[in-house]
């Protein structure tokens, strides 16, 4: 039986993405083949990060007692475990769940397509300050719908104006949901909205994390 190392289990609300501001379980996993220079969980990237080891039927328990629809799969890498095909296809035999899975743009989404209409991509681009952008896997893109989201988190002008070549290059605002958020204290969300301006960039969001705002954000569990 498969058992899932698990770094924190809590309930909070969405800090970003199309749910933000909504009510999640948010389930982390430990272990992250990227390393990003902005990387705000870097205690969980490794394998042997402090865990609890949880069984598919755990976890689904733990999200059920919650009573809470939206799961957001996290970490980490959540799409490297072991398991996790089985573990979405159960999370989603609840009617009313709704599972987002954030991914960090490395890995092949293709064995995750199909499982249930109920499950959403949250595909980050690694920019250019990310220091990770060779190990994106662009393929991707073709794979995306409607319900999913493209995220790109910039900390320079550099980074906008990649995240705007690859925007435009794949056509990303007609196939899915696009947003542009600031690394944390390196570049003023003023000067993303003022690049939205002169480019007018109809269909792109600019989002900044909310849960940095409301808590401290070192905290974790929020």
């Amino acid at each position: 039986m498969t058992k899932f190392h698990v770094a924190e289990t809590f309930v909070s609300i969405n800090g970003e993405g199309t749910r933000a501001g909504q009510l999640s379980v948010f389930v982390r996993f430990t272990g992250c083949n990227l390393r990003c220079s902005f990387c705000d969980t870097m205690w969980a990237n490794h394998t042997d990060a402090p865990h609890t080891r949880m069984t598919t039927t755990e976890i689904c328990d733990a999200v059920r007692k919650t009573g809470v629809h939206n799961v957001t799969l996290t970490g980490g890498e959540p799409l490297l475990r072991e398991g996790m095909a089985e573990l979405l296809q159960k999370l989603t035999e609840n009617p009313a769940q709704h599972v987002e899975i954030e991914t960090n743009g490395s890995v092949d989404l293709t064995p995750f397509l199909g499982i249930s209409p109920a499950i959403t991509f949250t595909m980050d681009y690694k920019l250019p300050g990310s220091g990770m952008e060779t190990q994106m896997h662009t393929p991707n893109f073709a794979l995306l719908t409607k319900g999913d989201t493209v995220k790109f988190v910039a900390g320079s002008r550099t980074d906008l104006n990649r995240a705007l070549e690859i925007i435009r290059q794949y056509d990303l605002t007609h196939r899915c949901h696009v947003y542009l958020s600031p690394v944390f204290g390196r570049i003023q969300p003023v000067e993303i909205v003022e690049f939205m301006q002169e480019h007018v960039l109809n269909d792109v969001t600019m989002q900044l994390q909310m849960h940095k705002i409301i808590w401290d954000p070192d905290q974790r569990g929020v």
